[in-house]
Formats: structure tokens, sequence, C-alpha cells
């Protein structure tokens, strides 16, 4: 699988989504860490977590007998800059910006 694909997938789901948030607000968590925050078992969690590094959005480190989680925002950034960007151009953005006032018109 190719490793847009692999980010597109792990970003699908919301449990996912939601582990990055937590590792962006702070990272270096231990995995009962992250279940504290999720209505779902270890299993689950950990089931996930290994989807996210997969992805190469997760990677982890031993300390001690701990193994902590790290967010690694670069295939993110990668996927914004291919998939994204492009169509932030200036002439998008004023048509954005020209829907938007037209619908807050009453």
């Amino acid at each position: 699988m190719e490793d847009d694909d692999k980010v597109f997938k792990a970003l699908a789901d919301p449990s996912r989504r939601f582990l990055l948030d937590l590792l962006f607000a702070r990272d270096g968590r231990t995995l009962t860490e992250l279940e504290s925050e999720l209505a779902m078992t270890r299993f689950g969690v950990a089931k996930h977590l290994r989807v996210l590094e997969e992805a190469g959005l997760v990677v982890t480190r031993r300390s001690g007998r701990e193994k902590l989680h790290f967010l690694n925002p670069v295939p993110i950034r990668l996927i914004y800059d291919r998939w994204i960007d492009k169509y932030t151009e200036h002439h998008v953005t004023t048509l954005v910006e020209l829907k938007n006032a037209l619908e807050e018109e009453p």
C-alpha cells in the first residue's frame, strides 16, 4: 500500500484522529494514558495505534519499561502539500470568500 493511502486510511477513523489530537496536546504518552481517554478496550486502542504507526503518524520509544507514543506530523504535512495546498490557490480562495459572502446576505 502506498504511503499516502496508509495516511488517508489512518486519518479516516475518528478514534485515530482523537489519538493524534491527544498526542498533539501532550506528546510521549503511554498506552495506559491514551486508553484512559477513550471508551474502548486496551486492545482496541493498541490496534488503532498500530495503524497510526504503520502510516508513520506515530512513533514509539522505550523508556525503561514504558513504551511512549509520539506524534509525527510529517506525513500529514506531505498530504497537505500534495493534496490540499494546490486547491487553496488564490482564485479558489476568492470563490470560497464570494460563496460565503453571498450566503451571509439576508
